[in-house]
């Protein structure tokens, strides 16, 4: 037992110096003390493989080998942020805020650090397990190399909840990049263009002991936990860095919009001065019941706001114009460029967008374009350099056949873009549809991604989803790099597919102009695929959601042959194409014509199912009152805005508890 409390000391001696050096900045020994006192804890544990540790400060250094990075799906989604490119915006933003809130709002202000997202699990104080960003909803399991970030805490001190997640950002700071550059240079290898782009490059080496060797960061900007952690996004923060984590040094509490801009102004100027890339700042409603209360869209927080400073601009030349196939068959324009180099990295493509762009900016090859980052990642062209136009340039004449199957292109009236109406014969909209049928929204089948697809299609095996399901094994061994385990793979992840909802199902289909929310809302009121076939566009048309453009593109969809001869295919497969019996069960007509709005914080049932619940008896879910409003159910600390609306326009209110108690009626 001596000896394990000897290795117990040393790895807590350990971390606390970890913890003073690269997140306090305030070391206490010398570099080789430390070094010394990790060398005596690796070789006690080299001794003594039984009292081994995940969470060692041995681990640091790393050696771990990962070829393939599990896909790991995220306890709760990581959001993007929306974005505001002028102060204007930002006016804009806190008077949706203060509208739907209605009473004194105070800002968290932070840098928006330039690396990569990363969301760390912690479980009972040790790290469990670190995944990429991803798609917001699923990322890779990087946790053999976060560990070898000094600044990433193996082991919690403190008051911390039992698990949580600590989200941040893994940055690589501008003077350890240059030292990393010059080394490869001395080494013969090519240069590394831009910290971000390395520090993301990073967290995908296999081996992670030469991860270790890069010198990496972790800053934290949230927590996010079921536990109740503090009342205010700051607070959170700080007690963040109490339990170990190192956060921004540069975060304030801003009681009003003019010191939030203050904020902005003084790092646009002085952002040069920082050891790291910063391209903005993060403004958050700093109370987080406010912030419950504003909720989110689909994509991102109604709470927060990411100001992003000036994008820098290049001018290089237009060196021809090609078009690319959506699997809608919508063409959309691409610029080749001349390579330029554009906020570290090289810019060789942007997009056009459409015809009446090419029109707008009269943009021509040979032509000097002026070139930006559209928020900072998608290259788009601004204008163009007239003075340098040659005399001989001609304007640019917008294809009128497809540029991979040669059907002559179509344009509805209204529309921006033009389309390949050769749905079932052109290669990407053919690949384009099933891509999309196997998605993660969709269908979710596992083994099975766009380069398969890719193969599968050039290979004659499939040309429409129903395809998939007569796949087998024998027909997959010959394609490339399918080996039988693989094979094996693909066939069992079609096969759990069929047990994918009917409104997941009929949003795979891929139906021009229905999404997600559609898709449900066509499910839940036709209940099977036979009564959607059978219904017309003008029965469509009560459905909540559905407009002229939705009626007319599901009711054309399924007018054709082809799609109805596919959705024989499938359900004959055994996909579900009609509701759940049990779903059915919970589902009712008892809200059918009403309209509710929710806001507080409630108790007994998150916002989420109680929308849900709302919308399995007939109703509907708003984020405004309105006279048209039925109900407004209220939880806690609801402000008093939407109380007030509720009242002039004689709206009923309702708590949670007596809501509850009416739907059980």
């Amino acid at each position: 037992m001596e000896v394990k409390h000897k290795i117990e000391a040393l790895r807590k001696e350990l971390h606390e110096h970890n913890h003073k050096y690269y997140v306090l900045d305030n070391p206490t020994i010398s570099d080789f003390e430390f070094d010394k006192l990790l060398e005596e804890l690796q070789e006690l544990e080299n001794k003594h493989p039984e009292y081994n540790d995940p969470n060692s400060p041995t681990m640091r250094v790393g050696g771990a080998v990962t070829k393939l990075f599990p896909t790991v799906v995220h306890d709760t989604p990581l959001y993007s942020l929306a974005n505001s490119y002028s102060i204007e915006d930002l006016r804009d933003w806190e008077k949706r805020v203060q509208r739907a809130i209605g009473r004194e709002v105070t800002y968290s202000c932070e840098l928006k650090f330039d690396g990569a997202s990363i969301s760390i699990t912690y479980q009972d104080g040790k790290l469990l397990r670190a995944v990429t960003r991803g798609d917001g909803t699923q990322g890779d399991d990087v946790t053999n190399n976060i560990k070898t970030i000094s600044s990433v805490p193996l082991v919690l001190h403190g008051d911390y909840p039992s698990r949580f997640d600590a989200r941040g950002e893994i940055i690589m700071p501008l003077a350890g990049f240059a030292e990393l550059n010059r080394k490869r240079e001395k080494e013969g290898l090519d240069m590394f263009r831009n910290p971000r782009n390395t520090a993301s490059g990073t967290l995908k080496l296999q081996d992670s002991s030469e991860v270790a060797k890069r010198p990496l960061d972790c800053i934290i900007f949230t927590i996010v936990s079921e536990d109740h952690i503090g009342e205010s996004h700051v607070e959170i923060l700080n007690k963040a860095k109490d339990w170990g984590f190192k956060i921004s040094k540069h975060t304030i509490k801003a009681t009003s919009m003019d010191e939030v801009i203050e904020f902005i102004t003084y790092w646009d100027t002085h952002r040069v001065e920082l050891p790291f890339e910063t391209d903005g700042i993060v403004i958050k409603v700093n109370n987080l019941h406010q912030q419950e209360e504003l909720g989110f869209t689909a994509k991102a927080p109604r709470w927060a706001m990411a100001y992003k400073f000036k994008a820098n601009q290049a001018s290089t030349v237009l060196e021809s114009i090609t078009y690319q196939v959506g699997r809608t068959g919508a063409i959309t324009p691409v610029a080749n460029l001349a390579p330029v180099e554009l906020d570290g990295t090289t810019v060789k493509r942007a997009s056009l967008h459409n015809a009446d762009q090419i029109e707008k900016l009269d943009v021509r090859i040979g032509d000097t374009v002026f070139v930006e980052k559209g928020g900072e990642i998608i290259p788009k062209i601004l204008g163009v350099d007239y003075t340098k136009r040659k005399p001989d340039s001609v304007p640019t004449e917008y294809i009128t056949e497809c540029p991979e199957c040669n059907t002559k292109l179509v344009r509805a009236e209204g529309e921006a873009q033009h389309y390949c109406p050769n749905a079932t014969g052109c290669p990407p909209q053919i690949k384009g549809r099933i891509q999309h049928f196997i998605s993660r929204k969709a269908m979710d089948v596992q083994g099975l991604g766009e380069e398969t697809v890719g193969l599968l299609v050039d290979n004659h095996l499939i040309e429409s989803p129903a395809d998939l399901y007569e796949l087998k094994k024998e027909q997959l061994l010959p394609l490339e790099r399918m080996a039988e385990r693989s094979a094996n793979n693909l066939i069992k992840g079609i096969e759990e597919s069929k047990s994918i909802p009917f409104e997941r199902v009929l949003f795979a289909l891929g139906i021009r102009y229905v999404g997600e929310t559609v898709a449900k809302k066509l499910a839940q009121h036709y209940k099977s695929i036979d009564a959607l076939i059978n219904a017309s566009k003008d029965d469509l048309l009560t459905v909540d959601e559905v407009g002229e453009s939705i009626a007319t593109s599901v009711s054309n969809f399924f007018g054709e042959e082809k799609n109805r001869k596919m959705i024989e295919k499938l359900q004959g497969y055994g996909l579900q194409l009609n509701i759940d019996i049990e779903e059915l069960e919970k589902q009712s007509d008892k809200l059918s014509g009403s309209t509710f709005v929710i806001s507080g914080v409630f108790h007994k049932i998150s916002r989420k199912d109680l929308k849900k619940l709302i919308e399995d008896n007939g109703g509907k879910v708003t984020s405004s009152v309105s006279g048209k409003t039925t109900m407004l159910v209220t939880g806690d600390n609801m402000g008093p805005s939407k109380l007030q609306a509720a009242e002039k326009n004689g709206v009923q209110i309702i708590n949670e508890d007596d809501f509850l108690s009416s739907l059980d009626k």
